[in-house]
């Protein structure tokens, strides 16, 4: 399998606390794996040494083959990578369609109307289009969030809790376009998510971090049935 996502032996200390150790990562074109694990097991970091946020003290990062450890977030983003976050990021005083369109303006020929048209319908906001995004409740908001940063094709998604504060309802539509993002783009989407339902409902392949390092990885019924992580991490919590 060609993975258009790869990270090797990654490693990072904040000061005497070894946040990551010897992590590694791989994302195939039209994959969705979740990331999971305790508070404080590495997620967010390991999410922010992908992006380019953070440069990690070993290890390195791969795209398509070529190393871009060093490359900025803005070099990642124009080269197929995108990242929604936890807090939610909008351009509030503009509406929800030119939210999806400032995304396109980067490129040469403009925006893409037809591909925004369409990422609202998936996302069930087509009825919200001229609706300001600061007036949305959360559930809609993260909705605009993964439209947004799927607006230029991306090759790699990287959604960070999209679905906290969201309903049953909401949900369900946000693994229904995750689903079509990857299966028809051929995107690879990693998601952080505490909702361990979800993720084992939606993801293919679920990677399970704990003190910074991976304690267990593959499909979600293996998971469900290692000790280790009912012992770590679902132990408390309701599996599906």
């Amino acid at each position: 399998m060609s993975h258009v996502l790869k990270a090797e032996s990654i490693g990072v200390r904040f000061g005497g606390v070894r946040a990551l150790d010897g992590v590694g990562l791989r994302l195939a074109a039209g994959e969705v794996c979740g990331l999971i694990g305790p508070n404080g097991a590495g997620k967010t970091t390991l999410f922010d040494v992908v992006s380019g946020i953070l440069r990690p003290d070993t290890g390195r990062v791969l795209l398509d083959g070529a190393d871009i450890t060093r490359r900025s977030p803005v070099w990642r983003a124009r080269h197929g990578m995108r990242r929604t976050f936890q807090r939610r990021q909008l351009f509030g005083q503009l509406t929800v369609g030119d939210n999806l369109l400032v995304a396109q303006e980067w490129r040469r020929g403009g925006a893409d109307p037809g591909r925004a048209a369409a990422l609202l319908r998936a996302c069930g906001l087509d009825a919200l289009s001229d609706a300001y995004a600061g007036t949305l409740p959360v559930g809609q908001a993260r909705m605009v969030e993964l439209a947004r940063a799927a607006a230029d094709r991306p090759r790699v998604l990287l959604l960070d809790e999209p679905a906290s504060g969201m309903t049953a309802e909401e949900r369900a539509l946000l693994a229904a376009a995750v689903r079509h993002l990857a299966e028809d783009d051929g995107c690879a989407v990693l998601l952080v998510e505490h909702n361990v339902a979800f993720v084992m409902e939606l993801c293919s392949r679920v990677m399970v971090l704990d003190l910074g390092q991976v304690l267990a990885e593959g499909t979600p019924a293996a998971i469900r049935a290692d000790e280790r992580v009912r012992e770590a991490y679902l132990g408390t919590q309701t599996p599906a």
